[in-house]
């Protein structure tokens, strides 16, 4: 696969001989910087208020059950409308809308970082995750079309996964020195800066690619994948904060899955549907899909109950749990930077089935872990779970999106990412509340690993069963 005839005249990849020894020019270098940049700024700010929530709930007058909003409020749009701006990107220029979902983020990091009541405050957040919504699915359009499928794409996929996953882990780790020394307003105010140094390299450096036909918007698709969405992670985030007795929850469910199977029978009709269903129906764009699911979603929850672990069971500081997920996000740089060499040895489809195994095998080996002691154990096995955790979102991204056309990259990478966004949510209300609604925190922590693990295993099987024997 190549960048359109638009995109070659001011693509990186314009010369023969950077296609045949597979090696990044200057300029190829940093339009991969400026892509990955916003890719890490958006996963930070999944993670960077996390640790911040308690004082912030303080001094905005934000009641302990209203805090969940502050994540709520950004998940809902980042996830909810994913899907509906990669198809928008495709047909009207995914450079033009990145760089609108830019300014929107930036302003909207500003507003929250001055907002003065919590209406301001969650009004920035919901903006912020709607620029998210526009920059993941263009940014990784972008990144698909500009560079060709083979080692140059797994390369440039690779360094995007791995930022992906280090920036969650870092904004763990950064939300709680910024909190602690300079307040939490200068959390949302790093995300401002970030999104306007990304604004002024981005228009010089990013190519221009578009559909070279027009079709018209799919809006009963767009309606009503986008509202089952938006119903889905907000019934799921509220269950995670209060349980799944709220009619509000159960309501919010029912009405997502049923708003999903409607969009389902919508795009078998409609003549230009928003999704394909023919490559729903391709074994790589599927169960490539499944396997970016679990891997996002079970990796959440680790993360989530062995913080609750640390501090609550081993009354670790906040500072000293941020260390443990520190080792874990440089063990994921390190597989990064692994990760193409297997893919291209051994093929994406096997390296997905390894890496969800390894990830349930060392899943299963925080299990050794004790109430007393055990964080030398977690650390270990939570950063090596990491390593192949990194491996898993790199090759399902690789599988999900190779042999697809260029006019379809916005498509493909929004299901990638919207793959990514719903994983990232439903994994802690899911499983998570296992944990704090047993009698014994530890105990319910150990539930959930077990499950956790089982899940990963099982996973593999099916994935590797799904996509069957295919080179890669």
């Amino acid at each position: 696969m190549t960048i359109d005839t638009q995109t070659a005249a001011t693509g990186p990849h314009t010369a023969a001989p950077e296609e045949q020894d597979n090696r990044l020019t200057g300029r190829a270098r940093l339009v991969l910087f400026v892509l990955c940049a916003a890719q890490f700024m958006v996963a930070l700010d999944f993670s960077v208020l996390n640790v911040a929530l308690p004082v912030l709930g303080k001094d905005l007058g934000l009641s302990p059950s209203a805090l969940q909003w502050a994540i709520t409020a950004f998940a809902l749009p980042s996830g909810g409308f994913l899907l509906l701006f990669g198809r928008i990107a495709d047909l009207y220029g995914r450079k033009k809308l990145f760089l609108t979902g830019l300014v929107l983020f930036g302003a909207a990091s500003l507003l929250a970082t001055l907002a003065w009541d919590p209406a301001s405050f969650l009004t920035g957040r919901a903006l912020q995750g709607l620029g998210a919504a526009v920059i993941v699915p263009t940014g990784m359009s972008l990144l698909t079309t500009t560079f060709p499928e083979g080692p140059l794409r797994d390369k440039a996929l690779g360094i995007s996964g791995t930022l992906l996953s280090l920036g969650f882990t870092i904004g763990m780790v950064l939300g709680g020195v910024m909190t602690d020394t300079l307040g939490w307003r200068s959390t949302m105010g790093l995300l401002a800066v970030a999104a306007v140094t990304v604004l002024c390299l981005a228009p010089r450096l990013l190519p221009e690619s578009r559909t070279p036909e027009r079709p018209r918007l799919d809006v009963p698709g767009a309606v009503t994948v986008t509202g089952g969405l938006l119903a889905l992670i907000y019934g799921l985030s509220t269950a995670a904060e209060r349980g799944f007795d709220g009619t509000d929850v159960r309501v919010a469910l029912v009405a997502g899955t049923a708003l999903l199977a409607a969009f389902v029978v919508v795009e078998s009709k409609a003549a230009e549907p928003l999704v394909s269903l023919p490559m729903l129906k391709r074994r790589t764009v599927a169960w490539g899909n499944i396997g970016g699911l679990v891997t996002f979603s079970m990796m959440s929850v680790v993360i989530f109950v062995l913080t609750l672990y640390l501090q609550e069971t081993l009354h670790l500081s906040s500072f000293v749990t941020g260390l443990v997920f520190g080792v874990q996000g440089a063990a994921s740089v390190v597989a990064g930077s692994y990760a193409p060499r297997v893919i291209g040895r051994f093929g994406a489809r096997r390296t997905l089935v390894g890496a969800l195994l390894g990830q349930g095998a060392f899943t299963a080996a925080l299990l050794a872990v004790g109430p007393d002691s055990g964080a030398l154990i977690a650390t270990v096995a939570v950063s090596v779970a990491s390593m192949f955790h990194l491996g898993a979102i790199i090759s399902y991204g690789i599988i999900v999106t190779s042999g697809v056309p260029d006019e379809e990259q916005g498509l493909a990478t929004g299901l990638v990412t919207t793959t990514q966004q719903v994983g990232l949510t439903i994994g802690i209300p899911l499983l998570g509340v296992l944990a704090t609604t047993r009698t014994s925190l530890f105990d319910g922590v150990r539930t959930v690993l077990a499950i956790d693990a089982g899940l990963l295993i099982v996973a593999a099987l099916l994935v590797a069963v799904g996509i069957g024997r295919r080179k890669g």
